[in-house]
């Protein structure tokens, strides 16, 4: 068996609640994807779904910014505008240096583009920002017309505001944008939150998901569950909703899923093993030489260079660059936010305008699918690699990747899809939201919606619990630490003997009750026919197996096409592999065996007309400790029961 760990999680567990459902039967809860760029909200709706909503400005992504502009305070989409004018009030990017030390985050070595990152004055080692504002001038002071000469019964005129600083931890930071959030998901509501879900990175520290919770505490926000990304993603990932293709379940309920984040600060990508809605991690990566920002870089330079070559105007772009080059990268780079969303929704051109770029010049730009695809060639390519490196890491043949999962805006990008999907090595039946076309729109399968949607899923299963004393046990896994689970290793099955070719490779036909990467315990049920033998003392006897799956390669030469024939052509033909799984048996558990009480011979004129069937139900239980128990029983009263056990570790 196989160790790893795993936060308390049922991605399965999503309430299937009728349409129209009442206001007051619906989990007052919210779902709340915190990344370092973007963050997303989700609720559940009067249809009883759990969706990603908009706050009050239409934006189903919200920046994760903050920005004080005199007496206003600016937070989300409207803050992130104001890193062109006003970037030294502008705080981005402070999700990752919560719980972190001052003295722990390193110094910027090129011009800042917003707020500062500096040490408190008063608390000691933490980090903090400086930003001016203006503080609302004193309310005039109210007169008596008793003791007040009748000319000064007038208010004294209201003084201007004045200037100020003001500093603010990190941790204040993050309080006010939850707390925005969640006004957000309450006015949407209509009534008050009475718990949030949110998701966090797997790389974050105990410290930082500490920081996180007082955060969120100090915004007055209950906290149910920190849950790591993948979680979040295996919440949606494991409904049926999830695998709809034409009102279709194109997914199996056992499979491999390919997890892929790439955000603005890095990717992470997790290989998981999914078993009948329960998910267990096979392996993380995650890296901070991939990211968003740099196909944002590239994107930007492209712009640039059209721009000097329309208006001649130069234009640079660089750390070292002029304060007029760095407004002009600043407008650049919030614009290119809807080009990029454009080329993911369309396959035609997408533009890029920006008004008084630079030197009071206009400027509009376009590109297309392919220049865009190959701008970020090298950041898919470095993407690619670092799959197939994890992939291989944990013995998994591409070929056994079921499914691809995208997080993020850059993960709506087709472009992405097609170059991973062709280096990882990834067959052509798998399965990704671009072949179910769900990918856009803020639904099931976008990219950008998944992790809020998860959380709140699950905010919804822990809000559900009750007060029994198993139930309230369960809530405070779900609130601790994680827990180390284990999974099996290997493949068990029955093999039932027949002389069929097709099953020369494990000597018989094989059932499997149990696949590898399973999270223990677990409990499997299986029905099916078996055939009797029709002479002597019936019996339906197998035996149990553990078995070894694998890959078996096979290099052939295509057949050529009529217009190939015809050439006259000296070269060799160029082979091409097809993969095939393979089954290779290693232990014998057990032998089952049990009189056919029940069985019945099968009549009419199909090929198994005259043959003798008996319909078994066979149960598999694997413990904490690694110990199997099968069961076969004949189905129908009086029918024949026979177990095998195998002791655990």
């Amino acid at each position: 068996m196989s160790k790893g760990t795993s936060t308390p999680q049922n991605g399965s567990a999503q309430p299937d609640v009728a349409p129209a459902v009442p206001l007051s039967n619906l989990p007052p809860v919210v779902g709340i994807n915190f990344g370092n760029s973007y963050a997303s909200i989700a609720v559940f709706t009067k249809e009883g779904l759990a969706e990603s909503i908009a706050n009050e400005d239409g934006e189903r992504q919200i920046a994760c910014a903050i920005s004080f502009h005199g007496e206003e305070v600016y937070i989300g989409n409207q803050a992130k505008q104001q890193l062109v004018k006003n970037s030294q009030n502008t705080i981005v990017g402070f999700r990752n240096l919560l719980g972190k030390k001052f003295s722990e985050i390193p110094q910027p070595t090129a011009p800042l583009t917003s707020a500062a990152v500096i040490q408190h004055p008063e608390q000691p080692d933490t980090a903090a920002y400086r930003v001016q504002v203006l503080q609302p001038a004193p309310s005039p002071l109210a007169t008596s017309a008793q003791n007040t000469p009748a000319p000064s019964h007038a208010p004294t005129p209201r003084s201007e505001p004045t200037p100020a600083e003001r500093v603010l931890t990190v941790s204040e930071v993050t309080s006010m944008f939850l707390r925005s959030l969640v006004q957000s998901a309450e006015d949407f509501m209509g009534r008050k939150a009475q718990g949030a879900v949110i998701s966090v990175p797997a790389i974050f520290s105990d410290e930082q998901r500490k920081a996180l919770r007082a955060a969120a505490e100090d915004a007055e926000i209950k906290v149910l569950q920190l849950i790591d990304e993948a979680g979040a993603a295996a919440a949606v990932t494991t409904t049926e909703l999830w695998g709809e293709s034409d009102g279709v379940n194109v997914l199996q309920p056992d499979r491999t899923q390919l997890l892929v984040d790439i955000g603005a600060s890095g990717a992470s990508i997790h290989v998981l093993s999914v078993r009948e809605g329960l998910t267990y991690v096979l392996a993380s990566a995650h890296t901070e030489s991939i990211s968003a920002t740099q196909i944002d870089d590239k994107l930007i330079k492209f712009f640039a260079a059209d721009f000097a070559k329309k208006t001649k105007v130069p234009l640079t772009v660089c750390p070292a660059a002029s304060p007029a080059d760095q407004r002009a990268e600043a407008k650049l780079r919030l614009a290119i936010e809807h080009t990029k969303r454009t080329i993911s929704a369309s396959p035609g051109a997408a533009t890029c305008s920006v008004e008084s770029l630079k030197d009071g010049m206009d400027y509009t730009g376009s590109i297309n699918r392919m220049r865009f695809d190959m701008l970020a060639s090298a950041v898919y390519g470095a993407l690619a690699s670092k799959v197939s490196e994890l992939i291989a890491s944990v013995a998994v043949d591409p070929h056994d990747v079921d499914e691809v999962v995208y997080i993020g805006g850059t993960g709506a990008l087709p472009g992405l899809d097609d170059r991973l999907c062709v280096e990882v090595g990834l067959r052509e039946e798998v399965e990704t939201p671009f072949k179910r076309g769900t990918v856009i729109g803020g639904g099931v399968g976008d990219p950008t919606t998944v992790l809020a949607r998860g959380c709140a899923a699950q905010a919804a299963l822990i809000h559900g619990l009750g007060d029994s004393p198993e139930e309230k046990e369960l809530k405070e896994a779900f609130t601790g630490k994680l827990t180390e689970v284990r999974a099996t290793t290997r493949t068990i099955g029955l093999v039932f003997p027949d002389q069929l070719p097709e099953h020369k490779e494990v000597g018989g036909t094989w059932v499997p009750l149990v696949q590898k990467e399973t999270a223990i315990p677990v409990r499997r049920i299986v029905e099916f026919d078996v055939g009797v033998a029709p002479s002597g003392e019936q019996l339906i006897a197998c035996e149990l197996w553990e078995v070894k799956e694998g890959i078996r390669v096979e290099k052939v030469v295509p057949p050529k096409s009529e217009d190939e024939e015809d050439e006259d052509d000296d070269e060799e033909p160029e082979e091409m592999e097809i993969k095939h799984r393979t089954l290779e048996k290693t232990t014998l558990l057990g032998t089952l065996s049990v009189p056919a009480k029940l069985a019945i011979q099968t009549k009419g004129k199909s090929k198994d007309a005259g043959k003798w069937f008996s319909h078994v139900r066979v149960q598999a239980i694997i413990g904490v400790d690694g110990a199997v128990e099968v069961e076969l029983k004949e189905v129908g009263e009086g029918g024949s029961v026979a177990k095998v056990q195998v002791p655990g570790f």
